[in-house]
């Protein structure tokens, strides 16, 4: 069996349910069996309350477990162009796995969602590959094969980079029919090139 990670972390919902897509994404590739997890929440409750987060169920991760799989999708909101400090500070606590090279040939994925259409959506997806590829992880963009993005009729989301979706200034926006297709097709995507480089690895082994 191929397993897929799919890691965020989300303040208004519109990251959770790109994640949920892209498990129903990598749950279409026979074989695959996927975990969704989020990163632990630094904001204090009170906080999160009073600026109208969502409660969010999904058990927590932490940075060891990453090493159990063969793909890794991760999911973050936009703040100022970049990666959300939660997600941020879990990659930060992966030093370990970095000097292990416990994530060196993983496939990895970045699906994010940003206030406007100009709001960092590309940027932020581009500056979360760097760590990873630090860890020595393949990424895995949304190829122009999902013919999704390729669409100027209404405002969504989705790059070469990676899935995401446009919440509005005001978070009110949810994600289009087409963004959650493309976090289905990027899902499937990272969960088929995982197959293959994980039956790859047996067979040198053996």
């Amino acid at each position: 069996m191929t397993r897929i990670l799919i890691l965020y972390y989300s303040s208004y919902g519109h990251v959770r349910d790109l994640a949920r897509a892209e498990a129903e994404g990598a749950l279409s590739v026979p074989g695959t069996t996927v975990d969704i997890r989020r990163v632990a929440e630094t904001v204090p409750g009170a906080v999160r309350r009073s600026a109208g987060y969502v409660p969010d169920m999904t058990p927590v991760a932490a940075p060891a477990d990453m090493a159990n799989y063969d793909g890794i999708l991760f999911g973050t909101p936009t703040r100022f162009g970049m990666m959300a400090a939660q997600m941020k500070q879990f990659l930060d606590q992966a030093g370990g796995l970095w000097a292990r090279n416990s994530l060196v040939g993983k496939v990895a994925g970045v699906f994010a969602s940003t206030g406007s259409q100009h709001g960092g959506h590309e940027a932020v997806l581009l500056s979360a590959h760097i760590p990873l590829m630090h860890f020595g992880m393949l990424i895995a963009g949304l190829p122009y094969s999902f013919a999704g993005q390729t669409s100027a009729e209404g405002i969504h989301g989705g790059t070469p980079y990676g899935a995401g979706t446009i919440a509005g200034a005001d978070g009110s926006l949810q994600p289009t029919a087409t963004d959650l297709d493309g976090a289905r097709f990027q899902g499937a995507h990272v969960a088929r090139i995982a197959a293959r480089m994980a039956s790859g690895a047996v067979e040198e082994a053996a």
